[in-house]
């Protein structure tokens, strides 16, 4: 039965028993969100990190949580109660080697999560290959909007709240939910620590290949969570991907799928949340959406692209699940503000608009020029593109990405990311993937360095073209200097 939004008992947001806690590898965007969350419920924070960037040194700062610079024993000596390893640290980090050699009580960041925060709250956690965090965001904002203050984690800053986390007295807390590995010591995935009670998984397709030995492998990591929704639960499950919905029947919670276009359909079976009369535009996409045939209602989004359509319906089945008020979900819907690094504007000068993205799956990136060209119809796409993460830089991608970026008018291709991890039978081969593109009439290139991307890219753009920066890290900050480079 769908809890109505009265019936949430609220959660105490301070602790009853502070502890301190000490985060190595406190800079990244997931630890420096636990810290902010640990803060919040009362407890005392520290910290190392080798590297703090911006936003995380500004937030960490303002949160009044002091970390030491590099890793050494003596930032030992503040005598925490636990400390936390972050899963980018290992063996040999000396100031992990101290906390064995101490006997220190050591665990991970996701258990942390676990037993301080999740436990005994409604959890409503999104995983799937792709789009979780614009979901997750999207979730604690229809939530919001529907007068149900949840708290959350984000692995990315939600423009409408301006952080990645919030700890309030709600009863509900919306989490990604990560399929990489929990610790050194913990190779199973975060995702499997997070109880959830309403589940959503978008799409299941094998990736980090650095992690998980095959798509067996992967599967299985989807398959143990969703056997881990209770049956007073949901499973919002997406049936456009054929691994979640062959395995989305196991489950004992009640299933709610959801579907847009035709691969959703099989045997003449419709997902039960669909969409109809889809519009996409410059300003977003509008369109009506169905539960078992009957209209829901309408919906107007800044979203744009049919995988969009897609992370609405699953948000909307979730919120139903727990009666959220529809009309301020609609709302929330209406009033979304994305996530920064999602088809996220950075700029536009001469008629060029640059659009940074978080792409790097081939799946995520031909949705993603795909959306672009629904955003902006009539406009050349100039991809360009950094294959950084283990996925996109493995030779058994290689053939995904050529497909992937069919529809862009012109490509250019950077340089591999530590391209001595890997053989010449494992990496990508960038020159084999621009020769295929020039085969097939499309310009394109091959430029490892930002800087001679820019100096390359800047001459040829005449104005109305958009430029759709793809890279899941920095990228050298190129969307700065290719907006500088146009301004001159």
């Amino acid at each position: 039965m769908p809890q109505s939004p009265s019936s949430a008992r609220g959660h105490a947001v301070r602790a009853e028993n502070p502890r301190h806690y000490h985060l190595i590898g406190i800079g990244g965007t997931a630890m420096a969100s636990l810290a902010g969350l640990l803060r919040a419920a009362g407890h005392r924070v520290t910290g190392s990190d080798e590297n703090v960037y911006e936003p995380m040194a500004s937030q960490l700062r303002n949160l009044g949580i002091s970390y030491a610079e590099g890793y050494a024993p003596a930032n030992l000596d503040v005598n925490p109660d636990i400390v936390v390893v972050g899963n980018a640290i290992s063996r040999g980090n000396a100031e992990l080697e101290a906390v064995l050699d101490r006997r220190m009580h050591y665990t991970a960041a996701a258990v942390v999560i676990k037993d301080e925060l999740l436990r005994g709250r409604h959890v409503l956690a999104v995983a799937g290959t792709h789009g979780k965090t614009t979901t997750t965001s999207l979730l604690a904002w229809i939530l919001e909007s529907a007068g149900l203050n949840p708290s959350f984690l984000i692995g990315g800053i939600a423009e409408n709240f301006g952080s990645s986390f919030r700890l309030t007295e709600s009863d509900y807390f919306v989490i990604e939910a990560d399929e990489y590995d929990t610790a050194y010591f913990d190779k199973g995935p975060k995702m499997w620590h997070y109880l959830p009670v309403t589940a959503i998984v978008n799409n299941i397709e094998f990736d980090h290949a650095d992690i998980y030995r095959d798509e067996e492998a992967y599967r299985f990591a989807f398959a143990r969570f969703i056997n881990l929704v209770p049956r007073n639960g949901a499973l919002v499950a997406g049936w456009d991907s054929p691994i979640t919905r062959e395995l989305a029947p196991k489950a004992f919670a009640p299933i709610e799928s959801f579907g847009y276009g035709d691969d959703s359909v099989r045997d003449g079976e419709h997902p039960r949340w669909t969409a109809r009369d889809v519009s996409f535009g410059e300003q977003g996409t509008r369109f009506t959406v169905l539960h078992d045939g009957e209209v829901w209602g309408d919906v107007q989004t800044p979203l744009t692209g049919a995988f969009n359509v897609r992370n609405c319906l699953a948000v909307i089945a979730a919120a139903e699940s727990i009666g959220a008020d529809r009309e301020g979900v609609r709302e929330g819907l209406r009033t979304f503000a994305s996530v920064k690094r999602r088809m996220e504007v950075r700029g536009e000068v001469r008629g060029v608009t640059v659009i940074d993205d978080f792409a790097h799956h081939p799946t995520a990136v031909r949705e993603t020029i795909e959306a672009i060209r629904q955003r902006y119809p009539g406009r050349p796409v100039v991809a360009v593109f950094e294959p950084r993460s283990y996925t996109a830089q493995r030779r058994e991608f290689q053939d995904a990405y050529r497909d992937a970026f069919a529809s862009a008018e012109q490509v250019v291709l950077a340089g591999l990311f530590h391209p001595e991890r890997y053989t010449a039978e494992t990496a990508m081969n960038p020159h084999e993937l621009v020769d295929a593109w020039r085969a097939a009439a499309k310009p394109a290139d091959f430029i490892p360095d930002p800087d001679e991307i820019v100096a390359h890219l800047v001459p040829q753009l005449k104005g109305g073209e958009v430029v759709l920066v793809m890279s899941n890290g920095g990228f050298g900050g190129i969307h700065g200097k290719l907006l500088d480079a146009l301004g001159r």
